[in-house]
């Protein structure tokens, strides 16, 4: 089946399903594979002349009128969408039935029936983009993905991704700041800055908000990580 992936977290699990898209986007770190511009700006021209089966996307990573655009040319387009942990299982279900492949066969963790904590142990900041400051909102995947580690979010009562500064941060008191190695590469050149707001825990964007097959690990290491750094004291029940 000629898949095209217009989603890293997409490409990632369809790779380790065994299905290799005939394009990709710049950001799904496959430099082997041909790319057909990102998840904003993919070249909807280039991506018809492939003649592919069908056209992975997702309704936050990409725009609606290149869905649009794509489907008015005659292309299948598969749309996944992830709010949660707890979506995860299902949407990957979905997409296996949409590839042709047996979800059995995938041996796919289920994660739709995962629940939320009891009570979260602390509350972090987590900062996707600075000049000016981003972050997560309550119903994002990589929030969703903190209250399942324990962890509570400063900006749970805002939705998607708010603009703040970080004086409004501080005023929330968080107990850490997650600096997450993507979409903003932050490193240690911020840690001076961010400190100014609480301890600082560098950690992998693509743990924090890729979903997929990478979900179960993902959840594994970042839990470990934030117990080995004294964030949580334990793992989750």
């Amino acid at each position: 089946m000629r898949v095209v992936s217009l989603v890293p977290s997409v490409t990632e699990t369809l790779l380790a399903w065994g299905v290799v898209p005939v394009a990709v986007t710049r950001f799904c770190e496959q430099p082997g594979l041909s790319q057909v511009g990102g998840t904003k700006d993919p070249d909807v021209a280039a991506i018809v002349g492939l003649a592919p089966d069908l056209v992975v996307m997702n309704d936050e990573e990409n725009r609606r009128q290149d869905a649009d655009a794509l489907v008015a040319a005659g292309v299948p387009v598969h749309v996944v969408r992830v709010g949660s942990v707890g979506d995860v299982g299902a949407a990957m279900r979905e997409l296996a039935g949409a590839v042709g492949m047996d979800a059995e066969d995938l041996h796919i963790d289920d994660l739709s029936e995962v629940g939320e904590p009891d009570a979260v142990e602390r509350r972090a900041f987590v900062p996707i983009w600075r000049r000016p400051w981003m972050t997560i909102g309550g119903d994002c995947y990589g929030a969703s993905v903190l209250r399942h580690l324990g962890l509570g979010h400063v900006f749970d009562d805002r939705s998607r991704y708010p603009q703040v500064t970080l004086e409004e941060v501080a005023a929330r008191r968080p107990d850490v700041v997650l600096a997450p190695s993507e979409p903003y590469p932050f490193g240690a050149r911020h840690r001076a800055e961010l400190e100014a707001v609480a301890p600082v825990v560098f950690v992998d964007g693509r743990d924090l908000f890729w979903w997929g097959v990478r979900t179960p690990g993902a959840l594994d290491r970042l839990g470990r990580l934030l117990r080995d750094q004294g964030v949580l004291s334990h793992p989750r029940r």
